[in-house]
């Protein structure tokens, strides 16, 4: 085996020989970096199968020094899309009664009833009928609880308004887009905005704003969100930008 892997790297090697001399001399750093990361790592696959997996665990972290591998991309908490914002990230925005998780990545909603006699309920157990009568409630207990249960039932069930009691519509102030959807229900604090952009307290400016802008667009009116999560999201970036400014 130890023979056949040496055979493999000669023949690399070979082949990068003959293209060495075409080389531009300004990318000639570059490509030397890589040549030595992948034959770093090939030892250290080499010494691993060997046994000695001290000298392929060092060679192996300067064959990925060389080659400028983040792996923190490939962990389930520290991958980053394409717009830069982390993935892995899980926002919640809580009312009085029920409580809804806004997955980064897939832009899956997913719901809980918090309060009540059926706390601990999750949304997914439950039929068009059953958060028809959720909202109900809401309606009269709960104005935020029944604009984040809207925009579930809009994903869930598409056209359940056509069929929806309109006093529900009435008492959530939004319909489709209503004027009073965007309407501020109250000052959320430090610790919601940070649930709501799903971020750890502490987190950077750019943080802040890459989760914020990666979440509009997911949660915008337009792509199937509400006004009025559109606006706890700009509430919740405005709330930890503000933190950042130097006080006077």
């Amino acid at each position: 085996m130890t023979a056949l892997i040496g055979l493999a790297v000669l023949l690399i090697l070979i082949a990068l020989g003959k293209g060495w001399v075409k080389l531009d001399p300004k990318s000639l750093l570059p490509t030397m970096h890589k040549v030595g990361g992948i034959i770093a790592l090939g030892l250290a696959a080499v010494l691993a199968m060997r046994g000695r997996f001290d000298m392929a665990l060092a060679l192996g972290g300067f064959g990925t020094w060389l080659l400028d591998i983040d792996w923190r991309r490939y962990l389930p908490m520290g991958r980053t899309g394409s717009d830069g914002a982390a993935q892995g990230r899980v926002s919640k925005v809580r009312s009085r009664l029920i409580e809804m998780t806004l997955d980064h990545d897939t832009g899956v909603m997913a719901g809980m009833i918090v309060a009540g006699p059926e706390a601990g309920r999750a949304f997914e157990t439950m039929s068009q009928q059953d958060l028809g009568v959720l909202a109900q409630t809401c309606a009269t207990e709960d104005p935020d609880g029944l604009r984040l249960l809207e925009a579930y039932l809009d994903r869930r069930f598409p056209g359940w308004r056509e069929t929806a009691d309109p006093h529900i519509h009435a008492r959530s102030g939004q319909g489709h887009g209503g004027e009073q959807s965007g309407r501020r229900s109250g000052a959320i604090t430090e610790q919601e905005a940070y649930e709501i952009l799903g971020l750890q307290p502490g987190a950077s400016e750019n943080d802040i704003r890459q989760a914020h802008r990666a979440l509009m667009k997911k949660f915008h009116p337009d792509q199937g969100g509400t006004t009025w999560l559109a606006t706890r999201l700009n509430e919740a970036r405005d709330v930890l930008l503000g933190s950042h400014r130097p006080r006077s």
